[in-house]
């Protein structure tokens, strides 16, 4: 039996991503968030598990971003990191920072403005420094499938198939793309790093030949894990050489993966 495991923002979906410099106040589009955690041995990704198109768009701007999470129990997971960070730490460190929800607020508005769909993506996050407490860039994702997604999903499941999805976007969002594609709800591992991306794809290796679909370097250690590692660099990013010489087989379009033998 086979397995596919894809990896979804950059992957499923081409994705749009806004980014806020704290230190500058300026938004950029054309940045990855991987890389900006890589660039720093002390940063981590934090993706917020709740609806930034409902949630935070609603949520009072003048609030820190520790007092919205820690007022609503809002939960929220390590989704890529540099350092070793434990979940737990996180609101320790944030608690004296300043960072308000309305840093938050406008990256969504960005993503908003670029006609992306912002319940298909990542949702909503920020950036944070282990070493210093700071908050240093906030993020809203949105996405847009693919068009030859669909129609490759249906031939896998004639091939007979198990289709996964492993990523470190938001679980609702991924459960509403799941949906979308029609695979089992049960076959989404949603924020998972790039440890737990290995643990699942090896944990699929004892029932399946797997294959895994990713395009960054969260994935490279699922890429390497997997009996095919593919590489798919249809977002039109930069893509780390570290990334290529963690593939087997490289695509430039996801229906390509139809034509790899396995």
């Amino acid at each position: 039996m086979k397995a596919v495991v894809f990896d979804n923002s950059g992957t499923l979906i081409s994705r749009y991503r806004a980014i806020k410099d704290i230190n500058s106040g300026f938004i950029h589009d054309n940045t990855s968030s991987i890389d900006l955690v890589d660039k720093d041995p002390y940063r981590a990704l934090v993706v917020l598990q709740t609806d930034p198109s409902t949630c935070l768009v609603n949520a009072r701007p003048n609030q820190t971003i520790h007092q919205f999470i820690t007022r609503n129990k809002v939960p929220f997971d390590i989704s890529y990191s540099s350092s070793d960070i434990q979940k737990e730490d996180v609101l320790t460190l944030i608690q004296n920072e300043n960072v308000k929800i309305s840093d938050i607020q406008d990256t969504i508005q960005a993503v908003v403005e670029k006609d992306y769909n912002v319940q298909i993506c990542s949702g909503s996050g920020f950036i944070m420094n282990t070493r210093t407490g700071h908050i240093e860039f906030t993020i809203t994702a949105g996405g847009k499938i693919f068009p030859e997604v669909p129609e490759v999903v249906e031939e896998l499941k004639k091939r007979s198939f198990h289709i996964y999805v492993a990523s470190g976007d938001r679980m609702k969002s991924l459960e509403e793309l799941a949906s979308f594609i029609h695979i089992p709800s049960e076959n989404v591992f949603g924020t998972a790093d790039s440890w737990r991306k290995k643990e699942i794809v090896a944990g699929l290796k004892s029932r399946y030949r797997v294959m895994m679909v990713g395009n960054s370097a969260n994935d490279i250690l699922a890429l390497e894990e997997a009996d095919v590692g593919v590489l798919t660099t249809q977002q039109a990013e930069e893509t780390p050489q570290k990334v290529f010489d963690a593939a087997d087989v490289v695509v430039g379009n996801i229906k390509e993966i139809l034509d790899i033998d396995f």
